[in-house]
């Protein structure tokens, strides 16, 4: 397999990215004269604004500003690097990196966080996927470009930033976050009884060698078969291509996983699953929401046109673009879109984003006394004529399957994340009610 690398600004939109096809296209769809007209209007432009500007400015200063706007006017993540730039995010590709750990895009002129980073000072202060920066030290972000934005959030760890924040229709607040070395772990695991969880964050170089490790950890913890797998992709900004088709081909025995498809014909490429589940056909539920974006909703997209999980949550945020990094010799390089990316069944999620088969909102729950009379509480009730077996109440004695209460003295602390994380609770619950359906089943195909 051809290797693929991502590059990600600090606070910037992780890039999907794909190999670059530097070829230069072979149509001329607006005619050599048109070009070189167009060409020349720049060069009158660009001469007398060096000339007659009120003071003097540098070719450089004319001519970045230029290239970065002629690519960001195409798209949101089309954009200029230059040398210090393309640095950062060769260093970031190694995954640690300084910055606020905010993954951002540009909405109608203001930075719009697609999701912050687990464990980092963004996610510590609060920001949530959705918010809008609306200025950064006081300065208003409206004006400026994402690449602008970006640089001003970045500098060394250990200073502070302030952030005027939008959310929804309340009025903005400004939070201060203090810089930091972004160190991303991107996957992560625990179980719920005989459910095993794996949190996957973003997709860079460790992702997939991650799955397969935590994958033997929750089975090593189980001890025996579980009864299924959550794949949380919530707040998963995306990554490298390679490492989501890896991901995706964990979980599949065959198939077609993506596939992308460009301005040229010739550069349309699809990837397929190898054979080989790593789980052994074990039931699945994908965790998504409105932070899940770009690698995250290939896996998804991949998982779910295939039957391979059940996706539970809110729609995806809708990136379907592949962005590619062409290195310009002595200056920097170029970030261009240069194609999109399609699901097994053909769909192209770009700005749609990918609707979940059940959709639940996040919620908090809150327990509701069911304290009622019941047939044995009345007077002169007949008895069951059975030996009693379990509570009165109907429950299994340690607690109902997929309650927290059935891990309350066990493990407390599993008991309140479940209570807490309501989407979670539900993914679990599905995979344990979805095994007792099965399970039932045989027993009575036997009987």
């Amino acid at each position: 397999m051809v290797r693929k690398r991502s590059w990600a600004i600090v606070g910037a939109a992780m890039l999907l990215t794909a190999p670059a096809a530097l070829a230069a296209d072979g149509g001329d769809t607006a005619g050599d004269g048109e070009t070189y007209e167009q060409l020349k209007l720049f060069g009158d432009v660009f001469e007398r604004v060096r000339a007659n500007y009120v003071d003097e400015v540098s070719d450089e200063e004319l001519v970045k500003p230029a290239i970065q706007g002629m690519l960001s006017s195409l798209d949101p993540h089309s954009s200029y690097l230059d040398k210090d730039d393309f640095e950062d995010m060769k260093v970031q590709t190694e995954g640690e990196f300084g910055g606020l750990g905010i993954e951002v895009t540009m909405e109608n002129g203001l930075v719009k966080v697609v999701s912050p980073i687990d464990d980092t000072p963004a996610a510590e202060a609060g920001l949530r996927a959705g918010d809008l920066i609306v200025a950064i030290d006081g300065d208003p972000v409206m004006g400026m470009t994402l690449a602008e934005a970006v640089e001003r959030m970045r500098g060394e760890t250990g200073t502070d930033i302030t952030l005027t924040v939008r959310r929804g229709e309340d009025d903005p607040f400004e939070v201060t976050l203090t810089r930091d070395v972004i160190e991303i772990e991107s996957v992560r695991s625990e179980t719920f009884g005989k459910v095993g969880y794996l949190r996957i964050t973003t997709f860079n170089e460790q992702t997939e060698p991650g799955v397969t490790k935590h994958l033997e950890e929750v089975a090593e913890e189980i001890g025996s078969a579980p009864k299924g797998y959550v794949i949380d992709l919530r707040n998963n900004p995306g990554g490298l291509l390679e490492q989501a088709i890896a991901v995706t081909d964990t979980f599949l025995d065959e198939g077609e996983i993506v596939s992308t498809r460009g301005r040229n014909e010739d550069d349309n490429k699809r990837y397929n699953a190898e054979a080989g589940d790593a789980t052994n056909g074990t039931p699945l539920v994908v965790l998504i929401n409105g932070g899940s974006a770009s690698a995250a909703e290939i896996v998804s997209g991949a998982l779910q046109d295939h039957d391979r999980a059940l996706l539970l949550g809110t729609r995806s945020f809708g990136k379907g673009s592949v962005q590619t990094i062409m290195p310009i010799a002595g200056h920097g390089a170029i970030r261009l879109t240069t194609a999109r990316y399609y699901t097994p069944s053909g769909r192209s999620i770009q700005a749609e984003g990918i609707e979940p088969d059940l959709r639940v909102r996040q919620a908090k729950v809150n327990p509701i006394s069911d304290e009622h009379r019941r047939e044995a509480d009345l007077r002169g009730a007949l008895d069951n004529g059975e030996a009693t077996t379990g509570d009165q109440d109907g429950s299994e004695g340690s607690g109902a399957a997929g309650s927290p209460k059935a891990e309350q003295g066990t493990d407390a602390q599993k008991a309140a994340r479940l209570q807490d994380d309501y989407q979670l609770l539900r993914a679990v619950d599905l995979l344990r009610g979805l095994t007792l359906f099965q399970d039932n089943a045989a027993r009575r195909e036997t009987e």
